[in-house]
Formats: structure tokens, C-alpha cells, sequence
């Protein structure tokens, strides 16, 4: 009775391991699906996040030039510029990625 009991749970303990090996392959499938996903979303809230620091760059930029700062110009490229970083990097990972 022994080797039965032995027996049926060592055939428990396979099928448990068995069951715990599922295909890797459908998961990161589903995974690279779900990132696709939420790629435009992350795109619209990068976006409308570049936009909220435009706003506060041209107010800070504004100020400088108000004020007769000589470093307005400077401010301006810097906000400017990363303006055009955020929009490059988005274009950039869509293509790279062929979103």
C-alpha cells in the first residue's frame, strides 16, 4: 500500500511541476501584445505632459525676458529644446519598435 501511495504522489508532484512549466512563449507573446497596447496611450500622456512643462517654460522664459535677464535666451532654447527631445523620443520608439 505504501509503494501506491509513493507512487501516486510522486505522479502528483510530476504533473504539478508539468503544470508549472507553461509555454513561455504565449506569455511574453501576450505581454509584448499588452505593451503595444498601452504604447498610444503613453504617447497621448507624454504629450499632454510636454505640453503642461511648454506652459510653464514659456511662464518662466516670459519672466526672465520681463526682467530683462540676459539669460532669457538661454532658458528659451533649453525649454525649447527639450520640447523637441520629448516629441523626437516618442517618434523615435514608434518606429524603432515599429509601433
Amino acid at each position: 500500500m505504501k509503494k501506491w501511495i509513493s507512487l501516486f504522489g510522486a505522479l502528483m508532484a510530476a504533473q504539478v511541476l508539468f503544470a508549472q512549466t507553461a509555454d513561455g512563449n504565449n506569455g511574453i507573446s501576450q505581454a509584448n501584445t499588452m505593451v503595444r497596447g498601452y504604447f498610444d496611450t503613453a504617447t497621448q500622456l507624454m504629450y499632454a505632459v510636454g505640453a503642461i512643462l511648454a506652459l510653464i517654460g514659456a511662464v518662466r522664459v516670459y519672466q526672465l525676458w520681463g526682467s530683462h535677464h540676459g539669460e532669457a535666451g538661454k532658458a528659451a532654447a533649453g525649454w525649447f529644446g527639450s520640447m523637441i527631445f520629448l516629441v523626437v523620443v516618442a517618434t523615435v520608439i514608434r518606429s524603432f519598435f515599429g509601433l
